[in-house]
């Protein structure tokens, strides 16, 4: 049976706009989980308009929800140090009382027309793919590391140094929180046969989706996993002018094999929007 949940980018709406939707959304059994994405500009509409940071958003999303499971699809490696972002996500899946999917990937899409300009804008530095992916599969191994290891260590890698590591407290969730990786390039998928518990994907072409599940297959045959103990995630938009089309996608994907689903809701957010999703999109397709 797939699971079904909503993402509301916090970009061009407030945090009422956005608390809102999620609070309806903690009501409705047929909505698991909830997301948010990982930008400091805005990415589509006003490039000037308003967005909410990811984490700090997220942390004050888990007080006020009780039931989802909650995460960003994804973080962006490329924004906070990874031991500093492991003791922000044990923090969080502590606020949520053990509701955190840590989602991260490598980080902005470099031919994304407005992503670049982040980093020029917060003072931080664009590497490129090849530092990014070495520096992300040395960070899937130091957040791990962190959430489970009882003393503290040190770690010396190719773009990571760190000298007395510990996280403490833990994360709620034991071993640690679920990893849901996203991305869809080679070098991120063997990233995934190694880390993941979950693989996201950013719908569109589910053609190239499926061709990149097989991939992950393949990787993780050559390291001996067993690629049925990743589950395959998928991030679809959401048309409210037309549900039947998104339904319909809904339907491929599932048949596809991704049988955990990611909807995407565009902003404004209509009125019970949450209980829409559940009664036009999840029900007609369970």
């Amino acid at each position: 049976m797939p699971s079904f949940g909503i993402m509301t980018a916090p970009m061009q709406v407030g945090y009422d706009d956005v608390l809102r939707v999620w609070r309806e959304a903690d009501a409705i059994e047929e909505i698991e989980h909830s997301w948010l994405f990982d930008h400091l500009l805005p990415i589509g509409g006003d490039p000037d308009g308003p967005i909410l940071e990811g984490w700090t958003l997220l942390s004050a999303l888990a007080a006020q929800t009780q039931r989802l499971r909650l995460g960003l699809l994804v973080t962006s490696n490329r924004f906070r140090p990874p031991a500093m972002l492991a003791k922000m996500a044990a923090t969080v899946d502590i606020v949520s009382g053990g509701r955190l999917d840590f989602g991260i990937g490598v980080g902005s899409r470099p031919d994304h027309p407005l992503a670049r300009r982040e980093y020029a804008a917060h003072g931080l530095p664009f590497y490129e793919v090849a530092d990014a992916v070495g520096s992300f599969a040395e960070a899937c191994t130091v957040i791990r590391r962190l959430w489970t290891e009882t003393s503290p260590f040190d770690f010396q890698g190719n773009y990571l140094e760190l000298t007395g590591a510990f996280c403490n407290p833990k994360p709620l969730q034991s071993p640690h929180p679920p990893i849901v990786i996203g991305g869809r390039s080679a070098a991120v998928l063997r990233i995934a046969a190694e880390h993941a518990d979950v693989w996201n994907i950013p719908g569109g072409d589910l053609e190239d989706a499926v061709r990149r599940s097989a991939l992950l297959d393949r990787y993780c045959a050559e390291i001996g996993r067993d690629p049925a103990s990743i589950t395959r995630s998928i991030h679809l938009a959401v048309s409210y002018d037309d549900p039947g089309a998104t339904r319909e996608a809904i339907v491929e994907a599932v048949g596809a094999g991704f049988e955990h689903v990611v909807l995407g809701l565009p902003a404004p957010y209509p009125a019970k929007v949450a209980q829409w999703v559940a009664d036009e999109l999840i029900a007609s397709v369970r």
